[in-house]
């Protein structure tokens, strides 16, 4: 990579995002050592799900399909629960509700270097801060936890994290793991590249070095094509994964990759970040994203499908004019996900 397109890949909110996304991997680091350690009761944490918990979920994710996994979440309530009382009976400093986010994706959950305070906002934020306010009387009342791509899960299962909303796409191995609320977003897999590449789509990635998520849905599907012969096996993206999404941008500035798979929504903020790269071809997939709980969390899980039915009526549109529409255009109806179903029963 030569000296003019490093200052060109630097320019701008280019410029600014490879050095925050340095910054904030440090940063991260720093937030991600509580996570090294559980929650005890006098964090108000629920006892550990077992067997059971982990059986069950396996048992509802028997006859899934991704296609279908959006569909598979319990149906919308205003009651509280063990989860619910849990968290209400944390006291002083520690009332709060404890969610795992991204500090690092830009207009979905980022530390605006503008902002006065440094505080995390985003389009995810403001979906965090609706249920905190519903649940605790208080939108501020909310202890972030940010968690890289590989972790969400992790966090959960270990109760590090009342929930994750960290633009989750829903999709049956995980159903097998956690619970989900019913989809708040709809996109799809797609690839990004610098504007002056030769690559054009997906199908133009042989050969080269593509960057992914560890964890992430877009992994899965290189890995998955890759295996069926529908994806080169010349395409190397095994040896390019990383902790967070946002690595992949600070790589492909770099010229250490060629291209990034992952979802349109991300890839088109990191497209308003720098202008030298750019989304290319159509998305490959759809996908839903949604609030993860634990697979006990069932009066949690409720609860939250309750405030999204509110939510979509009032806020979700506000939210998306003020952090998305300058990203994925003013026309929201390709990013709001169908009505949603409750099939699961238990």
């Amino acid at each position: 990579m030569n000296a003019e397109r490093v200052r060109a890949s630097l320019r701008g909110w280019g410029g600014v995002g490879a050095m925050a996304a340095v910054c904030a991997l440090a940063l991260a680091f720093v937030l991600l050592l509580p996570l090294t350690q559980t929650h005890g009761d006098g964090d108000g944490g629920a006892g550990l799900g077992g067997q059971g918990v982990a059986t069950g979920s396996q048992a509802r994710a028997e006859h899934c399909k991704d296609s279908e996994a959006q569909n598979q979440t319990l149906p919308p309530s205003g009651a509280d629960g063990h989860t619910i009382d849990a968290i209400k009976a944390r006291t002083g400093a520690k009332r709060k509700l404890i969610v795992g986010v991204d500090q690092n994706s830009y207009r979905w959950g980022y530390r605006n270097p503008n902002n006065k305070d440094a505080e995390l906002e985003g389009f995810d934020i403001d979906l965090v801060r609706q249920i905190a306010k519903d649940i605790l009387g208080d939108a501020k009342a909310v202890q972030f936890k940010a968690i890289p791509t590989s972790q969400r899960i992790p966090a959960l299962q270990n109760h590090q994290v009342d929930m994750v909303v960290r633009t989750m796409t829903i999709n049956c191995d995980r159903l097998k793991q956690v619970a989900f609320s019913a989809p708040y977003f709809k996109t799809g897999q797609t690839v990004l590249a610098p504007t002056s590449s030769t690559i054009k789509d997906y199908k133009t990635l042989a050969g080269k070095k593509v960057c992914t998520a560890t964890g992430s849905t877009a992994f899965d599907k290189l890995d998955a094509d890759q295996k069926a012969g529908r994806l080169p096996a010349s395409t190397d993206f095994r040896d390019h994964t990383v902790p967070n999404q946002l690595d992949c941008l600070v790589r492909l500035q770099l010229g250490e990759v060629d291209a990034v798979v992952t979802d349109g929504a991300l890839a088109a903020s990191q497209a308003a970040q720098d202008p030298t790269v750019a989304l290319k071809g159509p998305a490959l997939t759809t996908e839903y994203y949604g609030v993860a709980m634990r697979s006990d969390a069932d009066d949690l899980v409720r609860r939250v499908n309750q405030i999204l039915v509110d939510y979509r009526a009032s806020g979700w549109q506000a939210s998306y004019d003020r952090w998305l529409s300058a990203t994925l255009g003013t026309d929201s109806t390709p990013s709001k996900p169908p009505a949603p179903q409750y099939l699961r029963k238990s």
